[in-house]
């Protein structure tokens, strides 16, 4: 047992040595998800934009607050005519201004800055949930696009041995020119497989980068990153139900929308303010000057006290229009909650669905790739002893590479299927199992010789 372990222990401590001498970084499937949640473009937008609605629960708190405002004025007037008037006039005040009534505006402001920024919160963690799921998906693409590839590549070295082996029996006498010519066929029809699988894969690592905020360089093809793990079956045992209680209660979305509701309820408030009457207070010290000589001197200054006070008796129906404007939102707000709440269920439901046939496909495949293996060798040793024909061996390699082709696919399936439930339950993988004690048990039995891939398969 020691011997295996540190041979394995060996060969990752050479990669990772070889990768850090290329000055390569290396991400596994949770750091790719880490570097996504800090560089991502639209995480960074999405968190400018909580940002901004802070500083706007500032603005709507400065209602309560006393602002202090300075002003000043200095003119110099020609006359027409003689006049006992002095030329010049000037003053200057420094002003200690308070809000006392505002008919509810102040208040309502501070409800909607508050609520936006619970808005802006649900938004963020939104879009973190939605590149996170994107972030699992094309990393587990990229893994799949990469297995496809060593399938193909074992695809085409088998038929270039059946293709060497028909040639070298032409050449003995054994076979015709047609069992060569079917060999060739399929080792060309094969070929371009591998070729889009090699495409693929660079199409998942420039996905991956546009995730990461990363920039490929121009003069270089190969990714500025590498990815590292193998596809592996994820068993889980998640319940229809409890999933689409969790959405309804912890989709970040779902809230997001309630929100805007409560923020229109406020916003009808603030606009009915317009019609009653704002109350102020001010205090201050002004410097003026007297124009007229013999009221007094020019030079005065004094301090000043007072209340000002505005009510819009009639403003040509504009209150009215916004009111009728905010109620007709708020009803469109109601109708996005409920849309939210079928599209949020929806997802829950397509998730789940896409995860049992995933399971169902993926049990069906693990044997048949067993299956079609031994076929493979039996279809070889009927031709050696004279009882097969070429066309066994041609299809039975096809039947092979189809169906670890197959297999690999429904394990991508199935995991792409967990990533989407989880963000559609706003939950972490781990959380996704919600069966305890002996059913869990059993639940991880059953799919254990489901994860595990056949002999041959694995020895590849």
């Amino acid at each position: 047992m020691r011997l295996p372990f540190w041979a394995v222990g060996l060969s990752i401590l050479l990669a990772s040595s070889a990768r850090l001498h290329a000055g390569v970084p290396t991400y596994g499937v949770e750091e790719a998800v880490a570097l996504a949640q800090a560089q991502n473009p639209e995480i960074a937008i999405a968190r400018k934009k909580l940002e901004a609605a802070r500083g706007g629960l500032i603005e709507a708190r400065a209602g309560f607050l006393p602002a202090v405002v300075s002003t000043g004025l200095i003119d110099k007037r020609q006359h027409q005519s003689e006049t006992r008037l002095r030329d010049e006039d000037y003053n200057a005040s420094l002003r200690l201004q308070q809000n006392l009534y505002t008919g509810g505006a102040v208040t309502s402001q501070m409800a909607i800055a508050r609520l936006n920024i619970d808005k802006a919160e649900c938004e963020f963690q939104e879009t973190v949930n939605r590149v996170t799921m994107e972030t699992r998906i094309a990393f587990y693409e990229a893994l799949l696009n990469r297995a496809k590839i060593r399938v193909r590549e074992d695809s085409v070295r088998a038929l270039e041995e059946e293709s060497k082996n028909q040639q070298e029996r032409l050449r003995a006498g054994l076979v015709g020119t047609l069992n060569v010519q079917r060999a060739e066929v399929a080792l060309a029809n094969e070929r371009p497989e591998l070729i889009n699988a090699q495409t693929q894969l660079k199409n998942s690592y420039l996905r991956l980068g546009e995730l990461f905020g990363i920039d490929f360089p121009p003069d270089s093809e190969p990714a500025p990153f590498e990815i590292s793990g193998q596809l592996q079956y994820q068993p889980r045992a998640p319940d229809l139900n409890d999933c689409l209680a969790r959405a309804d209660t912890d989709r970040p979305i779902i809230r997001a929308r309630q929100r805007d509701i409560e923020i229109e309820d406020r916003q009808y408030i603030l606009d009915r303010s317009e019609v009653r009457p704002h109350v102020g207070f001010f205090s201050g010290y002004e410097i003026y000057n007297e124009r007229d000589p013999e009221v007094g001197h020019e030079f005065n200054h004094g301090y000043l006290v007072g209340i000002n006070a505005t009510w819009h008796i009639f403003d040509g129906f504009a209150t009215k229009g916004r009111m009728q404007a905010t109620r007709a939102r708020r009803e469109a707000a109601v109708q996005a909650l409920e849309a939210a709440r079928r599209a949020v269920a929806s997802e829950v439901r397509s998730a789940f669905f896409d995860l049992q046939q995933a399971e169902r496909v993926l049990e069906s495949e693990t044997k048949n790739v067993q299956t079609a293996d031994e076929s493979l060798e039996i279809a070889k040793s009927n031709f050696a002893a004279g009882l097969g024909t070429q066309l066994d061996i041609l299809q039975s390699a096809s039947d092979v590479t189809r169906t670890r082709t197959t297999r690999l696919s429904a394990i991508y399936l199935h995991n792409v299927a967990l990533a989407r439930l989880a963000r559609a339950c706003a939950s972490r993988l781990e959380t996704l199992d919600f069966k305890t004690g002996n059913m869990k048990e059993q639940a991880e039995a059953r799919v254990s010789s489901v994860a595990e891939p056949p002999a041959k398969l694995s020895d590849r």
